[in-house]
């Protein structure tokens, strides 16, 4: 059996790793267990990285046996992360991927005692949580219950090379769009309901990023 700790920045995040990525990955004995980061009434946004990096010490050093990944929206990082501030002309995809080797470099040269090197995971979504849902943006709207939404999620998605390309302005980020065409949108209930309906199977197809983060966790094997 092998067990891995993630560090979400939501409620979303946390409903998500539970409800639809855990589920997805128990035939193959990987456990996951989603840990909701900081203090009790987090909503996410605004991501400290002095409270990431606290979160990720503390399950390093708590228990030897068990990896510790992260899920967390690049979209919405806050101060502190280590690293330069990758160029603006750089794509969303290639931007997550230089902070997460910040992320994992710090780490390592924080608690070289903790095998960090192995069981250090780390995992920014481009850009945000909502993106995934994008990758069938028929079973997007069927989960929110209004099929007839379908058309104007797909336009969304035609406007993209992939789902993690959507973009990360303020006004036009993959929440904001799905605000945009359903109004009263519930990250958490309705986030989650419409992940199970498009499926890990469907977002991995559609999302490298996202596929190559769920393949670093299958590839990892039960700690001594």
């Amino acid at each position: 059996m092998t067990r891995i700790k993630i560090i979400v920045e939501g409620q979303t995040e946390e409903s998500f790793v539970d409800a639809v990525l855990a589920p997805a990955l128990w035939h193959r004995q990987i456990y996951l267990t989603p840990i909701l980061l900081g203090v009790p009434g987090h909503k996410g946004g605004n991501v400290n990285y002095a409270r990431v990096k606290k979160d990720i010490l503390l399950h390093l050093r708590q228990d030897p046996a068990v990896y510790c990944s992260t899920m967390l929206d690049f979209y919405a990082l806050g101060d502190g992360f280590p690293g330069v501030p990758p160029p603006p002309q750089l794509t969303g995809l290639q931007k997550a991927l230089i902070r997460e080797q910040a992320i994992y470099q710090d780490i390592l040269e924080s608690a070289p005692d903790t095998r960090a090197d192995l069981r250090f995971v780390p995992y920014l979504q481009v850009h945000e949580y909502e993106g995934l849902l994008f990758s069938d943006p028929d079973a997007f709207a069927r989960g929110l219950g209004h099929q007839g939404l379908s058309l104007q999620l797909q336009a969304v998605r035609n406007a993209f090379a992939t789902p993690e390309d959507i973009n990360d302005d303020p006004q036009s980020a993959p929440s904001k769009r799905v605000l945009g065409i359903y109004g009263s949108y519930r990250k958490v209930i309705e986030g989650t309901v419409a992940a199970q309906q498009v499926g890990v199977a469907t977002m991995r197809q559609h999302c490298p990023h996202f596929n190559d983060w769920v393949s670093r966790l299958e590839a990892a094997r039960p700690l001594a």
